[in-house]
């Protein structure tokens, strides 16, 4: 019997996904927040033709535009919508840099930790033994710390910086990534069509990737939906304590550190509002997140 004739065939897959995709469309709120994600990322990477200023080009600052309210007109003669801070900078336009600074950290942390997860969890489950134990136990170690503290000392070991943070959030969550796999890839190593495969003279790295691989996806997806979110709130956390990117890059958490002092002034607008889309990014994710679990989650197929 032949590796195709055992493994579940694409057809199969493909019409598992379609009927994911309409049992998700049945929930209004986790549509919404679909296409709230969807206009997010939209604004946000349409920032630089969106905004009526880059904000972090200091040179094209005004200070005389500090503190402006919201819907006051600058002495750039448009309107700021959601104010100016302390040195002049369009709150709007910060907001939405800030969005995508978060969305590329989210997105490119979350993929590198889903890959180094990935190979960790698979190597662990198909090859087992010594290999597996010493994984595992690596990976354990790193479950029972808090990702905010471990990603605290990588921090402040990497420094400051949009690659040292991607970096740090890689190490901080491929753990999770890892006992995911793990778990869903020792189940499925006993099945025939695995044991089929290895018997046959394939390349263990095709047995790995284009046999296995496939059938631990969906709990995959569930743990990566999350940790976007995970990522993006660890990322804010950083830079408001001050560890995260420096304050000449776009960031949500520094804008909120900013704008923190004067939360009990007049001036809340500084704070309050990069806190909301930081709030409403996150909170999107997470209904996203939690209709794609419940959709995949193997107890609801039985």
């Amino acid at each position: 019997m032949s590796v195709a004739a055992i493994s579940p065939p694409a057809e199969t897959r493909t019409l598992r996904l379609r009927q994911i995709w309409s049992d998700y469309r049945r929930s209004p709120v986790a549509v919404l927040a679909l296409v709230v994600i969807a206009l997010l990322l939209v604004a946000a990477f349409g920032a630089p033709w969106l905004t009526p200023q880059d904000p972090y080009d200091m040179a094209a600052l005004d200070w005389a535009d500090a503190f402006l309210p919201p819907g006051e007109v600058g002495s750039g003669e448009y309107v700021h919508w959601l104010g100016t801070d302390n040195v002049g900078r369009d709150m709007l336009s910060a907001i939405l840099y800030g969005l995508r600074t978060s969305f590329v950290i989210g997105l490119s942390a979350n993929l590198l930790a889903l890959a180094a997860g990935v190979v960790v969890g698979l190597s662990a489950a198909y090859f087992g033994g010594r290999l597996e134990a010493l994984l595992m136990r690596v990976v354990d170690l790193q479950l029972s710390m808090p990702a905010i503290l471990l990603a605290l000392v990588l921090v402040a070991v990497l420094g400051q910086g949009l690659a040292q943070i991607i970096v740090a959030l890689v190490i901080a969550q491929y753990a999770y990534f890892a006992r995911t796999t793990h778990g869903a890839a020792t189940a499925e190593r006993r099945k025939d069509y695995i044991e089929a495969a290895r018997s046959t003279p394939l390349p263990t790295s095709r047995v790995l990737f284009r046999h296995l691989l496939p059938n631990v996806l969906p709990p995959l997806i569930v743990v990566a939906s999350v940790q976007v979110a995970s990522a993006i709130a660890l990322e804010a956390t950083l830079s408001f304590l001050g560890v995260g990117l420096p304050l000449t890059e776009p960031s949500l958490g520094s804008l909120i550190s900013n704008g923190f002092k004067y939360i009990h002034s007049d001036r809340h607008w500084l704070s309050i509002y990069p806190g909301v889309a930081l709030m409403i990014a996150v909170v999107a994710i997470n209904l996203v997140g939690d209709r794609v679990r419940h959709l995949l989650d193997p107890r609801r197929r039985r």
